[in-house]
């Protein structure tokens, strides 16, 4: 929307690059078949253009074959599929006390279903675990272990490696919410020591809602959260046993994912270390203004500490929907208040009673734009303080 100064990147990125939307357009106008389903040329194509965005996507997470990642709807789809389809009953799982509703809730699910035990290990108050505590929450029959890579609140980053490492010795397997590090943070599978990584197309990677997607070991035989139609092994009763059709029942986004291609070559060519060191320097640009103006907190990590571009805040006791609200009404800014879908996180942060204003930069944001932030919040705290 032309004039609005958007700081609600960690829901959606925005705006995207002109490559994203000129692929989806041609792909809506010269060839949006189905993929998988025909030999003629249009839907040739089509799949030439999955499996293309596929080929990018594992260079940019370090997947040895494009076809071990499967398309989703989004990164709960792709959690969704990944516990589900993964978990047992009988099983124990462990994850951390800042996960996203998107993890919590299968989990949960499953916890009062089928017989599965959950263990949360405890963040402090800026987001982070000790490793002892994750390392003493290992029992016999821990099968996975849940995190996310960096909190959607709090902009914490988690060790993965050190994590995926602990996972290896204990014999469990490791999933990785990687809704606010694809596309920012470096990510390589094989390294990282992840089993299976969920990911958005629509943050950092700058393509359109609608897509995701889900990377699994080759040694891992997840159940199918969907079964149905997929161009191969038609005439067998079950779920094909190939990938990615076996986790792809329906047509797919293709006019999404044609978009998708064109965000993940944007970010591999720009870098993720680039894309990174330039949304860490304006982070601590507005959390330096921010810790300026008197009355003002910031959740998670300290200043100069390394996080992703998430800057959460409270003005004193002022509700933080009203603050949204007033940001954006008057100022033309687009944050997010409330619980963002983590009270998990916002119960570690001590802000369960009130929330939070969530300011998020991204790729596109610029000074200009995190400096009317902070001239914002000081019209907004001197109302307050009257």
């Amino acid at each position: 929307m032309k004039g609005v100064m958007y700081f609600d990147q960690a829901a959606s990125s925005w705006p995207k690059p002109p490559a994203v939307m000129t692929a989806m357009m041609n792909c809506m106008e010269e060839f949006a078949a189905n993929p998988g389903r025909g030999s003629h040329q249009m839907a040739v194509k089509a799949s030439r253009v999955l499996f293309e965005t596929r080929k990018h996507t594992a260079k940019l997470f370090g997947v040895k074959n494009p076809n071990d990642i499967s398309f989703a709807l989004n990164t709960t789809h792709a959690l969704n599929q990944a516990i589900k389809g993964f978990v047992k009953p009988g099983d124990h799982v462990i994850c951390t006390n800042i996960e996203h509703n998107s993890v919590r809730r299968p989990l949960e699910y499953l916890k009062a279903t089928a017989d599965v035990e959950l263990t949360y290990i405890q963040n402090d108050q800026q987001g982070y675990i000790h490793l002892e505590e994750l390392r003493k929450a290992f029992k016999p029959n821990t099968s996975l272990v849940v995190v996310s890579h960096s909190s959607n609140l709090l902009g914490t980053i988690m060790p993965v490696g050190e994590i995926g490492e602990l996972c290896r010795s204990h014999g469990a397997r490791l999933l990785i919410d990687a809704a606010q590090s694809a596309g920012i943070l470096p990510i390589d599978v094989q390294g990282m020591n992840i089993d299976m990584l969920a990911f958005p197309g629509h943050k950092g990677l700058l393509g359109p809602q609608g897509t995701g997607g889900l990377y699994i070991n080759p040694n891992l035989d997840l159940d199918p959260l969907l079964h149905g139609g997929t161009g191969s092994q038609s005439e067998a009763i079950q779920q094909p046993t190939v990938r990615p059709d076996r986790y792809e029942a329906g047509t797919q986004n293709t006019v999404g994912i044609a978009g998708l291609n064109e965000g993940v070559k944007f970010v591999l060519a720009e870098t993720v270390e680039k894309i990174h060191e330039k949304e860490w320097r304006q982070t601590q640009m507005l959390m330096e203004g921010l810790l300026g103006i008197e009355g003002v907190t910031i959740l998670g990590p300290s200043l100069g500490q390394n996080k992703t571009g998430i800057v959460s805040f409270n003005i004193q006791d002022a509700d933080s929907s009203e603050v949204a609200f007033i940001l954006d009404q008057s100022f033309q800014i687009a944050v997010r208040s409330g619980y963002h879908c983590t009270p998990l996180a916002h119960e570690a942060a001590g802000t369960l009673a009130k929330g939070a204003v969530r300011a998020s930069i991204g790729y596109f944001t610029t000074d200009g734009e995190v400096d009317a932030l902070i001239q914002a919040v000081k019209e907004i705290h001197s109302q307050y303080a009257k």
